[in-house]
């Protein structure tokens, strides 16, 4: 087996570990039970090559994480006051069939505690669930680092304040919308990674559609939940195609579209119509609306852009979100020209966008480029190259100004 190969099994195991573990220890030992899951992973990191992996990778993750449960239970300073839960913990986890089921949503619905606000809901979950560092979080959300670090610490220690209780959901809307925003940026941060040397994390990203997939299971009427599946497949149907021979990033309009994946094509687009008969719609169903249309065209010149811009039209009414007011820009350049396009960048005021110069530069540079404005075109490209954390994006933005300097 690869070392992908190993780590793909590790990303799918840890949610449904940790949930084996908060169903023994309860969920006020949180802390204490995402330290023995990362001791267990890095158990099999070291063993799994060289021992293979055991036929019950799960349970052999399950019961190495337990025992470490054990050793911070019992070498913690509060010993006196946990020794009831050191003396229960040497007692069964649960039944084997209870062992084998599959509660990563219940751990993320588990997670988005009521006492918190959803912004930390999601960043708490994002953190201890999905794995994203801080970093990660903190771009995917268009604010400082140290921002979602102080969130994160200020939501466990209101978590402790209420007892130290994670309630169970009262029902299966309850805590729905953060579990969508979790999924849907868990798999932003897969199919573009803003850091490192690969175009994507593929891992992350298939974790995410492997979790919708099961929320859609148990809401198959829910137009948000059907919507955020589709366009998770409908976004990852290019996936082989953004990536060259040397794993050089591809833009859309340059992407060789017979690499497309027509199958997932075909099941997002049916998921998404099918929500849609419903004749309501939310922010992700307008999405998935979107990368249809771009999945649909032939070529990028034969792509509907004005039903698009008409789309993220809907999107920034209904969402008030700056990303949209970017991408909207993109579509208004390619229905009205650059200068349209331009014009809605260089009026775009909230600061959580304008705080993201790798963004904002790299959509300037695209614009002026289309407008002939060759010189400021390659200002922007070098100043998006610079403000990113991604090698791949850093070169290709390096090489789109290479070539309007020739």
């Amino acid at each position: 087996m690869t070392d992908r190969g190993y780590e793909d099994l590790w990303r799918g195991n840890a949610p449904q570990v940790l949930a084996a573990l908060l169903r023994r220890y309860g969920a006020a030992q949180l802390d204490l039970c995402e330290d023995a899951v990362q001791e267990a992973l890095l158990a099999a990191h070291r063993q799994w090559p060289t021992d293979g992996v055991p036929a019950d990778a799960k349970g052999w993750l399950v019961t190495v994480a337990r025992r470490r449960m054990i050793d911070l239970i019992r070498s913690d300073h509060q010993r006196r006051e946990r020794e009831r839960a050191y003396a229960d913990a040497w007692q069964p986890l649960t039944d084997a069939a209870a062992v084998h089921t599959d509660d990563s949503v219940q751990v993320l619905r588990l997670c988005c505690h009521p006492a918190l606000s959803m912004p930390a809901q999601v960043a708490l979950t994002l953190r201890a669930v999905a794995g994203l560092s801080t970093a990660q979080i903190a771009r995917a959300h268009l604010v400082p680092e140290a921002t979602i670090a102080q969130r994160i610490s200020r939501a466990k220690a209101r978590i402790r304040a209420a007892g130290a209780v994670f309630p169970e959901p009262t029902d299966s809307d309850d805590r729905l919308d953060p579990v969508l925003a979790v999924l849907y940026l868990m798999f932003t941060e897969g199919h573009t990674a803003t850091e490192g040397a690969d175009v994507n994390d593929v891992r992350l990203s298939d974790e995410a559609i492997r979790l919708a997939r099961i929320l859609h299971a148990e809401r198959p009427d829910d137009v948000e939940v059907a919507g955020l599946l589709a366009l998770l497949l409908l976004t990852d149907a290019r996936r082989a195609a953004r990536t060259g021979a040397h794993g050089e990033l591809i833009p859309l309009d340059e992407q060789d579209r017979t690499r497309w994946d027509r199958a997932a094509i075909v099941e997002g687009t049916a998921i998404l119509d099918a929500a849609l008969a419903a004749g309501t719609h939310g922010p992700y169903a307008i999405q998935a609306a979107i990368a249809a249309l771009h999945d649909d065209a032939p070529s990028a010149e034969t792509t509907d852009w004005p039903q698009i811009l008409a789309l993220y039209l809907l999107l920034e009414r209904e969402t008030g979100n700056p990303i949209a007011t970017v991408n909207r820009a993109v579509a208004q350049a390619m229905v009205h020209g650059p200068e349209s396009g331009l014009a809605v960048i260089d009026g775009l005021t909230d600061p959580r966008v304008l705080g993201d110069r790798r963004r904002i530069a790299s959509v300037r540079a695209h614009l002026l480029e289309r407008a002939g404005r060759e010189d400021q075109a390659v200002t922007e490209y070098l100043d998006a190259a610079r403000a990113t954390l991604s090698i791949p994006e850093r070169d290709y933005l390096r090489a789109r100004a290479a070539r309007l300097r020739r």
